[in-house]
């Protein structure tokens, strides 16, 4: 009990891994008019969710199945595919915040291994793939892992979507438990896929991703 206990803790808002900061496209969506109203939200989300499935579960699994020494062409194949400016740059900040939290909690897991090999390799360290790689080091399952990634990724767009006013918190966390039940299907298509098999889907969301640059004013970075 007390091992699901701490990982609910280190998927909390409140633990300070920068999420927070980021709307991921949500934001330049609305301005773009993409996302006008409660149905263009739960398309949105949908849409989210999906491409988070077909593209960070694999590369996921596929850092649960592989030794740190032969992670290269994964780090590499996830970095060549992570195409918005922005969002590669916010991904790596992420993924150096969340080692330095582990390594605080957990420092018998020696996680520094894995930023020095990052370092080595003169690669990012992403935070899909460092979420994943520092969760294994700790004991946790890939299925609590996947799972858990899932649960964070919808909190933080609805947190962004409350916070920009397109709904209110009570129907925000409403919709947050609708959602739930979407998990089991993305998990399930997504099943035993590795990084080879990644796929991105959601091109209108990298569109709005790329232009939240452009926006006039903005509450979140991208």
């Amino acid at each position: 009990m007390s091992h699901f206990a701490r990982l609910l803790h280190l998927v909390d808002s409140a633990i300070p891994t920068g999420s927070f900061a980021y709307s991921y496209g949500l934001e330049s969506s609305i301005s773009l008019d993409l996302v006008r109203d409660d149905t263009g939200l739960r398309n949105y989300l949908y849409a989210y969710l999906q491409q988070a499935g077909s593209f960070e579960l694999p590369f996921i699994t596929s850092c649960f199945q592989t030794e740190l020494s032969a992670l290269l062409p994964i780090a590499e194949d996830y970095d060549a595919q992570l195409l918005v400016p922005n969002l590669h740059r916010a991904s790596a900040v992420q993924g150096r915040t969340w080692l330095r939290l582990l390594n605080s909690f957990y420092p018998e897991a020696n996680l520094p291994e894995i930023s020095e090999w990052f370092a080595a390799q003169e690669l990012p360290p992403h935070f899909t793939l460092v979420f994943a790689l520092a969760l294994q080091c700790t004991g946790y399952a890939l299925a609590e892992v996947q799972t858990m990634y899932l649960h964070m990724l919808l909190r933080d767009q609805l947190s962004a979507a409350i916070r920009l006013g397109l709904l209110g918190p009570l129907e925000g966390h409403r919709l947050q438990h609708d959602f739930y039940a979407v998990f089991e299907h993305v998990l399930a298509g997504q099943e035993g896929k590795e990084y080879g098999e990644a796929t991105r889907s959601a091109f209108l969301l990298e569109v709005a991703q790329v232009l939240h640059e452009d926006l006039y004013t903005k509450l979140f970075q991208n």
